[in-house]
């Protein structure tokens, strides 16, 4: 059984979305167990559309919705302990769940996990990881937004938690990390970015395979299973690719309706156009995973429908089935552990 708490309140629809989203993840995961915190006289009308959710789940009423344009300091004086997101990341805390899914405030959803839920142990600043389309299956990009700037050391810390949740989402025994960079060869680049690169190589963690510099189309292609970057740069990268795929679907929507031959070329290749529409769906890719905190936080767009936020709770399902937190923190102690001696090794070379 995988317990999942929603705040059903988040996002630009609330209820109208989260609960009808929960059914459809219902359907495909029957051993989720739900905990809803909302608005009592707007949730339960909706969940009594959906017996199987309602037997499913356990309801708590909530006083306080955070708004999406409410500034993270503030959501954070007035929600504490009160609204919906508040409570549903804090059912992780008391033990009634084991994951949180919002659609909320971003920022909101950030500063309350990381007061409630604190950092892990050695973590410096937490992450938002995001599920990338790519040519050859899926990528892992982090940081998407969390940490805007990033010293050497929060660029490895990002590469641990990131190789970590490439083996509990894809399954892959080592998989393949590379650092964003302006370019491919080692003197290119931000100082820190090079710092990292160097840690990555001399460190020799065997829970990656390090491939060394990537740049930005090799997002796309899948050269990697994950990419760290800082927050700054990472968002960008995410909000230009999000743009690009409307653009291109703008694009193929207006050229096959452009002229009687193109509507005729549209029916018979109509199977390979739904094919790639289903790639560029975002909602099939919905689901920032935040990670570095004692609890695993999943934030969906807020501006999704129902089977985008069905999505993110498939993310949150994944990472609980095949054991995220400890992952990650399996990899941080052994890094942790291999520092002295790196750090005595290394002052032994310095002395010789």
């Amino acid at each position: 059984m995988v317990r999942i708490s929603l705040d059903v309140m988040g996002g630009d629809f609330g209820p109208d979305v989260v609960i009808p989203g929960a059914a459809r993840a219902l359907e495909r995961h029957p051993d989720i167990r739900f905990v809803l915190f909302g608005d009592e006289a707007l949730c339960q009308p909706l969940l009594d559309k959906y017996p199987k959710l309602k037997a499913a789940s356990t309801f708590h009423a909530s006083e306080i919705a955070i708004a999406m344009d409410e500034k993270p300091s503030q959501a954070l004086r007035r929600g504490r302990g009160k609204s919906s997101m508040w409570q549903a990341i804090d059912a992780i805390n008391t033990g009634e769940a084991d994951v949180v899914v919002s659609a909320g405030n971003t920022g909101a959803l950030m500063a309350m996990s990381v007061f409630c839920l604190r950092t892990m142990t050695g973590i410096q600043r937490p992450a938002i990881a995001g599920i990338w389309p790519t040519l050859k299956g899926e990528s892992i990009v982090l940081d998407v937004g969390a940490t805007i700037g990033a010293d050497a050391q929060q660029l490895m810390d990002f590469a641990l938690m990131g190789g970590a949740m490439a083996r509990a989402l894809f399954e892959i025994e080592r998989p393949t990390l590379g650092l964003l960079n302006v370019g491919v060869e080692e003197v290119k680049g931000q100082e820190e970015v090079k710092e990292a690169g160097r840690l990555l190589r001399e460190t020799g963690i065997d829970s990656i395979d390090y491939f060394g510099f990537v740049e930005g189309d090799d997002i796309g292609r899948g050269t990697v299973d994950v990419v760290v970057t800082e927050g700054f740069a990472g968002n960008i990268a995410l909000k230009t690719a999000e743009g690009t795929a409307r653009q291109i679907a703008e694009y193929l929507k207006a050229a096959m309706s452009r002229t009687l031959m193109a509507k005729i070329g549209y029916i018979f290749a109509k199977g390979a156009f739904d094919r790639l529409r289903e790639k560029m769906d975002p909602r099939k890719v919905n689901g920032g995973v935040f990670l570095g905190l004692n609890g695993i936080v999943i934030k969906s767009h807020g501006g999704t429908d129902a089977e985008g936020f069905a999505a993110a709770i498939d993310v949150g399902y994944d990472m609980v089935r095949n054991g995220l937190k400890a992952k990650i923190e399996n990899d941080l102690q052994r890094y942790h552990a291999m520092l002295p001696a790196n750090a005595a090794a290394n002052g032994a070379v310095g002395e010789v």
